[in-house]
């Protein structure tokens, strides 16, 4: 997996972020999202580094090879403030001071953050099916709530979804793959899904998802409700399953248009684990936006 890429372990503050990259040209940054490690970039980002970028693919931290920091008691080394202080450290590290960044999930949670708190070095953005947190929490529907249930489940406090998780963790994260619209264990790479099992069995790497969504609730909200009326100033690209939970519960492009200065929308065919199901899709609609947005006229 992610053959010719460089491995790398950056110290970023408290923690150290793992990653991989390869390629020349103007840089992107791929985050993932839950349950999965940055091994959902596998057979994404050799095509965007066979387009002219160089991309950097990263876990974040409670993820994967990422450090995996016992929570403070406000949790805020949890909050995707914290994640995306990390990723833009691991960045300048890497020498890229102003790079395109791409977010699946908790990852696009991340990249919007980043957008907010770093807007200088954010190019252009890329946030793959989610609709914002506040919206989330604020507007939480019946139907909304019983689809996106881990949100409360992970959340409450440990060591109570940790022991249950630990009991199973196959069945269980495998029923938030398999479960989330339109996605069966025929549309997940085999190595992929095998480093996802192994990532995900780890009782660190549980915490750490325990710890992200616990955050969700209480910083995250607050710092999304703290910056209401913010927007984001670089180009964005919203991608989303067309069969996704989130599609069927909202006008996903609507929840994103007042938080945008400049935006485009586009569904693919498929569920919320959309670039695992479609990659080579995914490759074209990005590098076509990025084409759009080069990072020297931003």
């Amino acid at each position: 997996m992610f053959e010719n890429f460089e491995t790398h372990r950056i110290t970023a503050g408290d923690v150290e972020i793992a990653c991989v990259a390869a390629g020349t040209g103007e840089p992107i940054l791929m985050l993932h999202g839950f349950p999965q490690t940055m091994a959902l970039w596998a057979r994404i980002a050799p095509g965007l580094v066979a387009r002219g970028y160089r991309v950097v693919c990263a876990d974040l931290r409670g993820y994967g090879a990422s450090s995996k920091p016992p929570a403070q008691p406000d949790l805020s080394n949890y909050g995707f403030r914290a994640m995306a202080a990390d990723q833009a450290e691991l960045m300048c590290v890497l020498g890229h001071e102003r790079f395109h960044l791409v977010g699946h999930d908790r990852g696009a949670r991340t990249a919007y953050r980043m957008t907010l708190d770093y807007p200088d070095k954010v190019a252009s953005v890329t946030l793959m099916d989610i609709v914002p947190t506040a919206v989330m929490l604020t507007d939480l529907r019946k139907d909304v709530a019983h689809s996106y249930w881990h949100w409360f489940f992970l959340s409450q406090p440990a060591p109570f979804p940790e022991r249950m998780i630990e009991a199973d963790p196959d069945f269980f994260f495998e029923s938030c793959l398999f479960g989330w619209g339109a996605a069966g264990p025929e549309d997940f790479d085999a190595d992929q899904l095998a480093a996802y099992r192994k990532a995900w069995r780890d009782p660190a790497t549980i915490a750490g998802f325990c710890n992200d969504y616990r955050a969700t609730l209480t910083v995250d909200l607050e710092d999304d409700l703290s910056g209401s009326g913010r927007r984001i100033t670089a180009p964005a690209l919203i991608l989303y399953g067309a069969s996704g939970a989130m599609a069927k519960q909202y006008d996903l492009p609507a929840t994103w248009v007042d938080r945008c200065t400049v935006m485009e929308a586009s569904a693919i065919v498929g569920g919320h684990f959309f670039a695992d199901s479609r990659p080579d899709e995914v490759v074209e609609r990005v590098a076509a936006f990025l084409a759009s947005h080069p990072l020297q006229s931003c």
